[in-house]
């Protein structure tokens, strides 16, 4: 299976249902008054997280989530029902960034954490919620809020404890499947390991922690260079790393010193990552050599180990060593700054724009006012006033005068189109 830990997503939550403008008429009631319902809530959509995932593989086939509408309100005040809540699941160590702003809006890193992403519109109300003493038979309701619609950047990072690094060959692979059960693709030639490998390793506590085999890293990987680049913020969260070190290779400290300075060059934080140094290979070496690595390598860590991964020579000491440093270095914490206001995120409905479309029409659209005029019935008077006045207080008349309007012009709403007169309607 490949491994994806980048995609981009499209989610829609659902929109409200509308209000509804009702009568109740009975036999012998005179008058019965109003009984519009309301508008049901639109589903919101949340992303959570889900230990049984490991990749982003799901989204490169679906990538539109949309949650459903809420039912529109009906008579005798009976009111729509709400949406279900859309849920999509995504693997522990998801970032979730807004495309559009660049923020990132949550950080799932635990099993079922849930973030919601995409409020639902509120439903609108019927007209049996504008009744008053005053106003017995309001001729209006409201519409729902619509939805909201958001472009979203996810990016996986692995959440081990321990991450392993090395010159590609360096046998990173054949130690993680000795310390625990991952079984990785193991041969004799550079980049063998395409993906991540997370292997959980068991302590002499019984509880155990998760060690990540990260691709090999190369000189120039901090620029894009070979495999590293991709999977270097995998290793950002873990809580120390072991260097495993080929000790055949030409130069094992040269080796070093290059992956360092990738390191230093891809994130301040990984460069100060403490580090335990593993000299791997020893049974292909002499004793005279394991004498010259072991002094040469203590110079830049009191912790160097070596090791065998092949034969398991010192592997137990390593382990025991590592199981230590896991409880002792606590997980780094990730100062993430999350967006709480989700309806930042919708398009502005209330802007709207004019249009001079004619000599004397003008057309006026926008989200908020389009909604309105979808429950305003042009042959009913008071709707239609009550719509005037909404338009009065959003400011679209001021912008009517500024494009020089006069009296007796054509004013087109969506369905409703109405003629200009400032005396009668605006002041």
């Amino acid at each position: 299976m490949k491994f994806i830990d980048k995609s981009k997503i499209r989610v829609v939550s659902g929109k409200g249902g509308n209000g509804m403008v009702a009568w109740r008429r009975e036999k012998y009631v005179d008058k019965g008054g109003p009984a519009g319902g309301d508008g049901g809530r639109g589903g919101d959509v949340y992303l959570i997280a889900d230990e049984n995932m490991s990749t982003l593989m799901d989204f490169k086939h679906k990538s539109v989530f949309k949650a459903k509408p809420g039912e529109n309100g009906a008579s005798k005040n009976m009111h729509g029902a709400g949406a279900e809540d859309l849920y999509i699941k995504v693997p522990i160590g998801t970032v979730v960034r807004d495309v559009k702003t660049g923020n990132i809006i949550a950080d799932l890193t635990e099993h079922e954490q849930k973030a919601l992403v995409a409020k639902g519109g509120r439903g609108g109300r019927g007209n049996a919620r504008f009744a008053t003493a005053q106003k017995r038979a309001p001729q209006f309701c409201e519409p729902g809020e619509p939805s909201i619609e958001r472009e979203l950047f996810l990016e996986l990072k692995l959440l081990a404890d321990v991450g392993l690094l090395g010159m590609p060959n360096a046998g990173k692979s054949t130690f993680i499947s000795r310390i625990s059960s991952a079984k990785p693709k193991i041969a004799d030639y550079p980049f063998t390991t395409l993906i991540p490998n997370l292997g959980v390793v068991k302590k002499q506590s019984g509880d155990g922690y998760v060690v990540a085999d990260i691709p090999g890293l190369i000189e120039g990987a901090s620029e894009g260079v070979g495999l590293g680049h991709d999977f270097l913020r995998h290793v950002e969260r873990c809580r120390f790393l072991v260097h495993v070190i080929d000790t055949t290779a030409e130069n094992p400290l040269d080796n070093f010193k290059k992956i360092n300075l990738e390191l230093e060059k891809y994130s301040e934080r990984l460069s100060h990552l403490y580090q335990i140094i593993a000299l791997n290979k020893i049974d292909s070496i002499d004793d005279e050599r394991k004498k010259v690595l072991y002094e040469e390598f203590k110079q830049y860590s009191e912790d160097v180990f070596m090791i065998s991964a092949v034969t398991g020579e010192n592997i137990d000491s390593l382990l025991n060593f590592m199981g230590k440093k896991v409880d002792e270095i606590p997980k780094p914490e990730f100062n993430i700054v999350v967006e709480e206001d989700l309806d930042a995120y919708n398009n502005d409905d209330s802007a709207f724009e004019v249009v001079k479309a004619a000599k004397d029409t003008f057309i006026i659209s926008g989200g908020k006012i389009n909604r309105l005029a979808q429950v305003t019935d042009e042959r009913n008077a008071e709707q239609v006033i009550r719509f005037q006045n909404i338009l009065t207080g959003m400011g679209v008349f001021d912008e009517l005068k500024k494009l020089g309007i006069k009296d007796g012009d054509t004013v087109i709403v969506a369905h409703l189109e109405f003629a200009y007169y400032a005396d009668e309607f605006y002041g």
